[in-house]
C-alpha cells in the first residue's frame, strides 16, 4: 500500500440490519501537501519543484517502505536540515540563557555531525569526537581553543554541513588542548566550557546536561532520601537560619548532584564570565580551587579529593531514569559519568521528545501522540541503534497530516 492509499478511511455502518463498508478519502491533505509538509518540517524550507516531484513519485511507489525511505531522504539530505533546523534546535543547549540567537560553535556543530553521519547518538556525551570544517576552497580560520572564529566562518560562509568533504569528524584530543582521557563529547567542547565551566562550582555543567539531555531539571530529580556525605562545604545546612529548608530542598538536589559533578573536578574555564576570552583548562590529578569555594559555610562538609564520581540516584525514586545495569555506576572520568547519563532510558526518551517537538511544532499531548512516542523510542533504541536521523524521519511521517 502506498502512502497515498494509506489516506483512505474505512467506515463501518450498520443500517437495516445490513453491514456495509464505505471507503472514502480523507479531505485534509493530499499526497502533494503531505510531501510539502514533510519537507518543511525537516528542512525548514519548501521543496523545490524537482524535490517535490521526487518526493511525490516516491510516496506513490508500489513498495511502500522503499517509497517512504526515498521520499524522506530528500529533506534529510537537504543542506537546510543541517545548517538551519539542527543548528536552531541545538544552539539553545550551548548557553545558559538558552537562546537560539548565538553563532554556530563546536558544541552545536558536533551534534549536527553525529546526526548527519548516523552515529550512535549516545556518544555525543562521552566520545573523543569533534566536527570541524575542512578547509579546501573556503579559507576557514583554523580551529582554536581560544576563540570561535572557525565556526563563525563556517556559518558566515554558509558552508554546507551536509557535505562530508566540507565538514568532517576528528578526534577531539587531536584538535584541542585536551588529552584523550579528558574529552567527553560535546561537554568538553569550547562552547560548553565557556558556558558551564566558567566561574561557579562546575555544578552548572551537570545541571544543564540533565536539563538538555534528560529533559529534567534539578527540581524534578530532587531526592531527599539519598545519603548526604558527598555534599560540599559551600552548601549551608541552615539557609536563612532554617535547617528545614536544607532538609526539604537543598539536600534533595545536592545529595545526588555533588557526587556526580565531582567528575568535573579537574576542569576550569580560563576566561572571565561574560567575555569571549578563554579556553578549557584540565589539571589532571589536581582539584580546581572552585571546589573549595565558601568552605566556611559548613566546614564539616565534603572536601573534594579527586574526580571520583558516584551515582547515588541508581537507588531510590530516581530509578525511573532507567540506568544501564551493565555500567558500574561510578568511576573517575567525566566521560564515564556522562556515559552513565547517556545510556539511561530517560536520555533516549528526551531526545525523541525534543525531535517530536521540533518536527511537529508542538509537544506530544494526545493519546495518539503518546502511543507514537513509545513506538519512536522503541525504534530509536532498537532497530535504529540510536540513529537520531531516523527519528526525524519517523516523526515527520507521523506529523505530516492526513
Amino acid at each position: 500500500m502506498s502512502m497515498q492509499n494509506k489516506l483512505i478511511k474505512t467506515i463501518v455502518c450498520a443500517s437495516a440490519g445490513l453491514l456495509a463498508t464505505l471507503v472514502i478519502p480523507t479531505a485534509i491533505a493530499g499526497v502533494e501537501e503531505q510531501a510539502k509538509r514533510i519537507h518543511d518540517r525537516i528542512a525548514g524550507v519548501p521543496p523545490t519543484a524537482t524535490e517535490l516531484t521526487a518526493m511525490i513519485n516516491a510516496m506513490d511507489a508500489v513498495t511502500e517502505d522503499k517509497g517512504r525511505a526515498a521520499a524522506l531522504a530528500v529533506p534529510l539530505n537537504n543542506k537546510n536540515f543541517y545548517n538551519v533546523t539542527l543548528k536552531n534546535m541545538y544552539t539553545p543547549w550551548t548557553n545558559e540563557a538558552q537562546t537560539v540567537f548565538a553563532p554556530l560553535n563546536d558544541f552545536t556543530a558536533t551534534m549536527i555531525g553525529i546526526i548527519r553521519d548516523e552515529r550512535d547518538f549516545r556518544t555525543v556525551l562521552y566520545d573523543d569526537i569533534i566536527y570541524t570544517g575542512v578547509d579546501a576552497a573556503d579559507s576557514l580560520p583554523a580551529y582554536s581553543d581560544d576563540n570561535n572564529d572557525h565556526y563563525a566562518a563556517l556559518e558566515s560562509q554558509n558552508v554546507d554541513l551536509s557535505n562530508n568533504d566540507k565538514f568532517a569528524m576528528s578526534a577531539q584530543s587531536q584538535v584541542t588542548l585536551l588529552p584523550a582521557g579528558a574529552t567527553s563529547g560535546v561537554l568538553t567542547t569550547r562552547a560548553a566550557g565557556k558556558a558551564f565551566f566558567v566561574a561557579g562550582t562546575n555544578r552548572a555543567m551537570f545541571r544543564f546536561t540533565t536539563l538538555n539531555f534528560l529533559c529534567n531539571d534539578m527540581e524534578q530529580l530532587k531526592d531527599t532520601t539519598r545519603p548526604t556525605d558527598r555534599i560540599r562545604q559551600d552548601v549551608t545546612r541552615s539557609p536563612g537560619g532554617d535547617s528545614r529548608i536544607y532538609m526539604n530542598a537543598c539536600m534533595g538536589c545536592h545529595s545526588g548532584m555533588d557526587p556526580m559533578a565531582q567528575a568535573y573536578a579537574y576542569y576550569e574555564w580560563s576566561g572571565e564570565e561574560g567575555t569571549e576570552e578563554g579556553h578549557i583548562e584540565f589539571t589532571d590529578g589536581t582539584v580546581q580551587p572552585k571546589y573549595f569555594n565558601n568552605a566556611n559555610n559548613f566546614p564539616y562538609g565534603y572536601v573534594t579529593p579527586n574526580n571520583q564520581w558516584t551515582n547515588y540516584w541508581r537507588e531510590g525514586p530516581n530509578g525511573w531514569i532507567g540506568w544501564d545495569e551493565n555500567l558500574p555506576g561510578e568511576g573517575n572520568t567525566a566521560s564515564g559519568m556522562n556515559q552513565e547519563l547517556a545510556h539511561s532510558d530517560a536520555f533516549a526518551q528526551c531526545q525523541v521528545k525534543k525531535v517530536f517537538s521540533t518536527v511537529c511544532l508542538r509537544d506530544p499531548t494526545t493519546a495518539d501522540d503518546l502511543t507514537e512516542m513509545e513506538s519512536l523510542v522503541t525504534r530509536f533504541t532498537g532497530t535504529h541503534n540510536y540513529n537520531l536521523k531516523q527519528v526525524f524521519a519517523d516523526t515527520a511521517e507521523y506529523c505530516m497530516g492526513e
